[in-house]
């Protein structure tokens, strides 16, 4: 399997890699089967995150007997104070059954004044990661984000050697703004949502898609061995597109387009307090989570009470620069739930 030197942190991973959420679905001995099968098929690259309730030490389990300097492990915290980065880190070295994380990343910083509280020196948090890593108990920090401008100002710090972005055909915006700036900036560039957070049913057409770009790692999240396999053999295969393909994926771009949210909250703030962009993806979450994870545990239970404060005054809309329906939308999601909620009860 093809690897790429991962920008400053000179790591040689896979360009193929392994997202960790699906795994909290199924059961431990299936999940240990699909980080098994990632492995025997060469990806050496597995993300997870303190947040994703059992997908960390599920992975551990799976890597038990395994090498570990034949594997780079990445995983989050979106801790924002120094004690709790410090419990959350532990908490992830036992789950994972290590005493180092090869990549540390500070978990969906997505607006300015979360970015300006990471960076802050007073806040303590940069430095968190730093003391950790001059600890042995990290080997390298990253970030995570969903909006354009805020990841921008990011990689131009300096102070991040990677930065995980939403990159696939509909939302294309990375290829020409943060990528060239992370090459420039040598940061190494990770896609996450890949398949737009299970929205794109044609592996063939979006992983195509992302092939023509050699230098950075993308990591779908896999919940069964047969996913993996499909996923490799196109990594494997011919990455240009043919004609039916292209067609294909131009089709499904103008199809989403309208009906798609890329968590760029450029539709922020609503004077309601309606966490817009959370409750419109909330389809995805359904996809992708166990029930138990949106429906009584974590926030999505409080984020969906807040969809009855919307009064329709449409001000997001006007913000929007991809025109999408967001009432409708916002509406379309909250009904959604109540159907999720009233299945698992």
């Amino acid at each position: 399997m093809k690897k790429i030197r991962l920008g400053k942190t000179g790591l040689m991973v896979t360009r193929l890699g392994f997202g960790g959420i699906p795994i909290q679905r199924c059961t431990e001995a299936e999940a240990i089967a699909v980080v098994h099968k990632c492995l025997d098929l060469g990806v050496n690259f597995l993300d997870t995150a303190n947040g994703y309730s059992t997908s960390e030490e599920r992975i551990g389990k799976a890597l038990k007997g395994r090498k570990r300097q034949a594997v780079y492990i990445a995983t989050k915290t979106g801790a924002r104070n120094p004690k709790e980065i410090n419990e959350h880190l532990e908490l992830s070295l036992k789950r994972l059954q290590t005493d180092y994380i090869d990549l540390y990343q500070f978990h969906q910083v997505g607006n300015p004044a979360a970015m300006e509280q990471v960076l802050d020196p007073e806040s303590g948090l940069y430095a968190a990661f730093e003391n950790a890593k001059k600890a042995g108990k990290i080997r390298h920090i990253g970030v995570t984000s969903h909006q354009m401008d805020v990841a921008k100002k990011l990689v131009a710090t300096g102070r991040f050697e990677t930065m995980m972005f939403p990159f696939n055909f509909v939302t294309s915006e990375p290829a020409d703004g943060l990528l060239p700036l992370c090459r420039q900036q040598d940061v190494g560039f990770i896609v996450m949502k890949p398949m737009a957070g299970g929205m794109l049913e044609d592996p063939v057409v979006a992983f195509k898609y992302l092939l023509q770009f050699p230098d950075m790692v993308v990591i779908p999240g896999i919940e069964k061995p047969g996913e993996i396999e499909e996923i490799a053999a196109i990594f494997a295969g011919p990455p240009a597109m043919t004609a039916a393909e292209k067609a294909r994926m131009e089709s499904l771009k103008a199809e989403l387009g309208t009906r798609f949210c890329r968590r760029c909250d450029y539709c922020q703030p609503c004077e309601q307090e309606v966490p817009i962009s959370l409750l419109m993806t909330f389809p995805s979450f359904v996809k992708r989570l166990p029930p138990d994870w949106y429906l009584r545990g974590g926030f999505m239970p409080t984020l969906m009470e807040k969809a009855t404060n919307c009064i329709e005054c449409g001000e997001c809309e006007t913000r929007c620069p991809y025109d999408l329906p967001i009432r409708e939308m916002i509406k379309e999601s909250y009904n959604l739930y109540e159907q999720v909620k009233a299945a698992n009860t």
